[in-house]
């Protein structure tokens, strides 16, 4: 971290790799941060780095980035970065990420962690070892309303948590003809369940601790997709459209998930149902600004009350004073930042680190052997 900036203030530099979505997403959360939220440093955005030399210039100059680099490795080396923001393909990310702990600094990771167990591991355990600040993308742990669940199920508000039903669909590869892309491979990606069931498995960790066991089903119901948009040439594809699994909690509660990227009609459906001995909890991220609550014990005005988020939310005052004008995907990923920049400047961390996504990727790793295997894994096996 930079002693003080020309403000006086103590300032942590920034070094964004990656300029499509999410490399957009990020620079707009640190600018928002940087404006919106109370930090203990500032916020500078030293570098960013691009395979493409002309596109790395040009989105360093859109997004307010002091200059560019057309080599990733140099941005890592960068004297004037200590956070090394990384939103590239999966499959980069732990070269990226083992050459940043490696230089010591800071790594703030977009999910899936890795492609293999075997990367996760090694990258949580570089990073414990370097006593490096980490955090991976799941940013829809820091939306106001999901830490207001959490409250309210430590809380005990719903009684013993006896069940957990999670869904995270979309449609995007819902057309045959959608063509085959970098998601597709196996060893680039990972298909549906990593893609979008590890936010779902995150948030399912985040809610209610370790699962201890699993049983799953996953299949390609696409063998073939056109090799470019049009093309005649049809490729193989060797990931899972959709996954569903049975999940037994630590704690002795249920659950069943299920992630897919067909179905029709949904566009960012992480969706979850909790149920206790005393309610019921439901969430949709495509409505993020609200929960559902049932208790039971009120005949004849039986119903779930909506519970609409506002600034006594934790974070949601930053952006807006009143209730029911509502936070976005952008606003969740300033608040996941202003997490990333507390641990940086030695604060409280309480983000998802490189430890905790290890565990995600373990669980997740479980699925894909309980597929195989038509079986139940214990995790203890992983």
């Amino acid at each position: 971290m930079r002693k003080t900036s020309t403000h006086g203030q103590a300032e942590v530099g920034i070094g964004l790799i990656g300029t499509g979505f999410m490399g957009r997403a990020h620079a707009l959360a640190f600018h928002s941060a940087r404006a919106a939220l109370d930090l203990p440093v500032r916020i500078r955005l030293a570098a960013l780095a691009d395979a493409d030399s002309a596109r790395a210039e040009q989105c360093a100059q859109a997004w307010s980035f002091d200059h560019s680099h057309s080599d990733w490795q140099q941005l890592v080396q960068d004297p004037e970065v200590q956070v090394v923001a990384i939103t590239t393909p999966n499959h980069l990310h732990f070269p990226m990420a083992m050459a940043a702990i490696a230089a010591g600094k800071a790594v703030y990771c977009e999910k899936p962690l890795a492609v293999s167990l075997e990367q996760a591991n090694e990258m949580h355990l570089a990073a414990k070892a370097a006593g490096v600040v980490t955090q991976v993308g799941y940013n829809y742990q820091h939306n106001p309303m999901i830490g207001l669940a959490r409250e309210m199920i430590r809380a005990g508000e719903l009684g013993e948590i006896i069940s957990f039903q999670g869904e995270f669909c979309e449609d995007f590869m819902g057309d045959a003809a959608s063509p085959w892309s970098w998601r597709c491979e196996a060893a680039h990606a990972g298909g549906a369940l990593a893609d979008l069931g590890s936010h779902l498995l995150a948030m399912a960790r985040y809610l209610l601790g370790d699962v201890e066991a699993v049983c799953a089903d996953a299949s390609t119901v696409h063998a073939k997709r056109p090799a470019s948009a049009g093309s005649a040439e049809l490729r193989a594809i060797a990931v899972d459209d959709q996954t569903h699994a049975l999940l037994r909690f630590a704690s002795g509660a249920r659950g069943a998930i299920s992630t897919s990227w067909l179905k029709h009609g949904y566009k960012n459906h992480l969706s979850f149902e909790i149920s206790g001995t005393r309610g019921t909890l439901a969430f949709d991220q495509e409505r993020l600004n609200e929960l559902r609550l049932y208790r039971p014990g009120n005949p004849g005005r039986d119903g779930f009350q909506r519970i609409l988020a506002g600034p006594t939310q934790a974070g949601y005052a930053a952006f807006c004073p009143a209730p029911g004008h509502q936070l976005g995907y952008n606003e969740l990923k300033a608040l996941e930042v202003r997490d990333l920049i507390l641990a940086v400047a030695g604060l409280e961390h309480q983000g998802p680190d490189f430890t905790e996504a290890w565990q995600v990727e373990r669980l997740a790793s479980a699925i894909r052997l309980a597929a195989r295997e038509q079986r139940w894994v214990a995790l203890g096996e992983i």
